[in-house]
Parts: structure tokens; sequence; C-alpha cells
């Protein structure tokens, strides 16, 4: 009977499935997962953008100005506002990637305002940045409108004449150059899946691992081999993502030659960072089918909150907090500010700092978790 023939196979594979309980148990977890983290991904307020107010004057309006910027870090908490006194020191943390943005509200603001004449107020932004910096020219001339509106004063000065001078501090980056330092770091982590985690399991499974036990080989050797060659793929292929990107958007690396050894030094960290989380991970995994299932996982869960997309400042508290020790947010941060902003070793030193000591910890739970059996 064809029915009877028709629930036998449907038998079999509901047992199959069965004994496979993560499979079953993502299918039903990874949706929720997928919808709370993209979704907070991309709420879009962007909140706690640290800016410094160098204030030159001490007038009227332009207490008015720090009180309107004082307002918005107190009410929305859209900025984090410090105050520093030098303009080049200012500007200097600015391009070091401390801060968003500077505001300067330069000498005789005040005295231009009551006079009637246009007053000007520097704005010096981040602009690699775009989602920061247009949020930050908006909330100061959201300030500079509210000083208009809300003061009064006989002589009826020109308020109107309140205007931003913004200035960009690196050289424009459009929206698919943006994109580069995402794409770099989402070819990392898809490479150190295929080339490493995923072949050796997909090795186990089909029997091949058999033939490394029957061999004096120490387990070191089979696991410094296998990460070697997972190294080298997953760095070729994130620097050829890299050069095949700057030359769809015609971009180029600013910084020259040593900006461009940075850049793949960054990218042969994060590779064996990455790689060794998947082998510590994943790599006890006895089916590919696994592999395949955290993959997804990960991916998802590293790559959206890493600031590639939309910046780290628009997420709530807990997911900012995550991507603060996410390893794609260092090395998307580092690598845009050396592609970008011809940024010095000083500049991502933290960045650095962060994945060398997550490459360490990774490595020796690979090697833990690393065994010579089947």
């Amino acid at each position: 009977m064809l029915g009877l023939k028709f629930l036998a196979i449907m038998r079999r594979d509901l047992k199959k499935l069965t004994r496979n309980p993560i499979t079953l148990i993502s299918t039903i977890l990874m949706p929720i997962v997928y919808l709370v983290i993209i979704g907070n991904s991309f709420q879009g307020q962007l909140k706690h953008l640290p800016v410094i107010i160098v204030q030159q004057d001490r007038g009227i309006y332009a207490r008015r100005i720090v009180e309107q910027m004082l307002a918005l870090q107190a009410g929305p908490k859209t900025v984090d506002v410090t105050f520093e006194s030098n303009v080049g020191a200012a500007i200097d943390d600015v391009r070091d990637g401390r801060y968003k943005g500077v505001v300067v509200i330069p000498p005789g603001f005040s005295h231009a305002v009551a006079e009637g004449r246009i007053a000007q107020i520097g704005l010096f932004t981040d602009n690699v940045d775009a989602i920061s910096s247009g949020t930050l020219e908006a909330v100061l001339a959201q300030a500079a409108a509210t000083v208009h509106v809300s003061f009064v004063t006989a002589r009826e000065p020109k308020l109107s004449a309140i205007s931003l001078r913004p200035s960009w501090l690196f050289p424009y980056v459009d929206y698919d150059r943006s994109l580069i330092p995402g794409v770099i770091v989402m070819a990392i982590f898809m490479g150190s899946l295929m080339s490493g985690v995923f072949n050796w399991v997909m090795d186990k499974f089909l029997g091949v691992t058999e033939c490394y036990l029957v061999t004096p080989l120490s387990r070191w050797d089979i696991a410094g081999g296998v990460l070697a060659s997972g190294v080298t793929v997953t760095s070729v292929a994130g620097t050829f993502v890299l050069f095949l990107g700057l030359l769809i958007t015609r971009g180029r690396v600013e910084g020259g030659l040593t900006a461009l050894l940075m850049l793949i030094g960054i990218i042969i960290i994060s590779s064996t960072g990455l790689l060794a989380m998947t082998f510590s991970l994943p790599g006890c995994a006895g089916h590919p089918r696994l592999v395949g299932t955290f993959a997804g996982f990960l991916n998802v869960i590293l790559f959206f909150p890493s600031g590639a997309i939309y910046p780290v400042e628009s997420f709530p508290p807990w997911l900012r907090s995550f991507a603060h020790y996410n390893p794609e947010t260092h090395s998307v941060s580092a690598i845009k500010s050396i592609l970008f902003k011809g940024a010095d070793f000083a500049a991502v030193r933290g960045d650095v700092t962060f994945l060398l000591i997550f490459m360490a910890i990774m490595l020796v739970l690979a090697s833990v978790s690393f065994k010579r059996t089947l």
C-alpha cells in the first residue's frame, strides 16, 4: 500500500530527527534570537554619542547653546557631553575615534548674535560614521533653533542667523565603501567555518580522520596543521575581499603601505581568533549539520551587533555591552580606522589588544577541546 510505505519513510525520518535534538531546538530558538538581535541592531535611535564642547565664549547665547546640549544629554540621552578648552586636542580625540564630534563656540559668538550679525558654531565630526555625523548636525541645529524660539530680547537680534559650520575630518566615504570593513569581517567568519571547522567535522563524518589516527602524528600536529591551513585560506580571502571592495568602490587605503600592512595584520589576527573560536565550539560536533546550525547562529549574534552596518550607539544597553566584548566589533572598528582615516597603531591599540587577548583565549580553548579520537 502506498500509504503504509509513506508512513514508514515518515517514521524513519522522525526517528532520525529526534536523535538530533540540537537541530530541533535551534529550529525554534534561532528565529527568536534572529528577531531579538537584528531588531535591536536596527532600532535606529542613536544615544550616548560622545561629544566634546569647546566653549570659547561665555556670553548668554553661548551658555544657552551649552544648556541645550546638556538637556539633550539629560533627556533623550542623544549625546554624552565632555568639555575641553583646547580645540586641537579635542579634534585629535575625534580623529582617534574616542569622540564622534567637537562643537566649537568661538569667541564673540554672543556678541555677534546680539548685534544681529551672522554667528557661527563650528562642528567637526567623524564623517566615516555618516549616521552619527548626520545625527550630531541635526541635534546641534535643534539646539540653535531652540535658542531662537525661547529667547526674547528688546534689541531683537537676528537669532535665525545662527548657523552651523560643519567640517569633515576625513575624506568622504560613501555608503557602498563604508560596507567594506563589514564585508571583510563576514568573509573572515565564513572562511573560518568553511576552511576550518566544517572541513574538520566533514573529515570526521566521512572517516578521513581515521587515517590520521593510525599515524604517529600528535594531536598538536593535527590541530596545528588544520588551524594553519584555515588561517591561510581565511586571511587570503579577507585580503582579496579588501582589494576587490576597493576596486569596486574606487577607493584607496588612507595611509599607504604602512596602513595596508596593518590591515593585513588585523585580518590575520581576526582570522586566527575566529577560527580558534569555531574549533572550540562546533568543532566537537559529530555531524556537519550541527556546524551549519551553529554557523547561522554565530553569524547573527556576532555580525549584526558589530557596528558594521549601524552604529553601536543605537543599540540598547544590553546589546551595547555585548558588542563591547564582540571580537567582530573590534575588527570592524580597527579596519574602519585604518582604511578610511589612515589611523596609526596608537589609534587602534585598544582594538588590537582585545583581538590578541581573544585570540590567545580561543587558542587555549581550542587546544583543550581538540581530541585525537573519533
